[in-house]
């Protein structure tokens, strides 16, 4: 191999190393925000849909953390208004993640299997995921500016106790590991 082709393969070599650190960042922070965010990611919309837990009717619409926050009716109505009337940005990046899942799909069967294919999409559904994420920590800080202080203070707990939850699941598995 000569010194051009040396270069040129180490430069794809990085490029593929950064997408992967890019993918692998996102699929690990999108779990992440998702759980800080109360429950406004794709899981509590299906569950949603399916008649979801908790209270009946309108709470169980707030997402799981603000059901426990006590909100009047105009608190209630405020949220489902901020949410619909950004299902129209957020929905079409749902949409074209969930089209470039696909695509990743398709070139995996019928036997011939397109790396670079994979990477590239990989590599946009990552841009889409940002956009996405940062799409939602807008809306809900949005749906902040209509809690109460003391609401607030009780979502900050709940938060808390979340991760001192999980963390602890997270320990008696590693343990179950050992």
């Amino acid at each position: 191999m000569n010194r051009n082709e040396e270069v040129r393969m180490k430069k794809v070599n990085r490029i593929k190393a950064i997408a992967a650190v890019i993918a692998l960042s996102i699929a690990v922070a999108v779990p992440v925000v998702l759980a800080q965010t109360t429950g406004e990611g794709q899981k509590s919309e299906r569950r949603m849909h399916r008649g979801g837990h908790g209270k009946r009717g309108g709470d169980r619409m707030m997402g799981r953390g603000f059901g426990k926050l006590d909100l009047t009716d105009a608190q209630k109505a405020q949220i489902k208004q901020i949410r619909e009337s950004n299902r129209e940005t957020i929905s079409p990046l749902r949409q074209e993640i969930r089209a470039k899942r696909q695509e990743i799909r398709q070139a995996r069967q019928g036997g011939a299997f397109d790396e670079a294919l994979v990477r590239q999409k990989l590599t946009e559904i990552a841009s889409i995921e940002a956009k996405l994420m940062a799409e939602q920590n807008r809306i809900h800080q949005e749906i902040l500016t209509v809690l109460t202080p003391e609401q607030k203070t009780k979502l900050e707990q709940m938060r808390e106790q979340f991760k001192t939850r999980m963390n602890e699941r997270r320990a008696r598995k590693e343990q179950k590991t050992l």
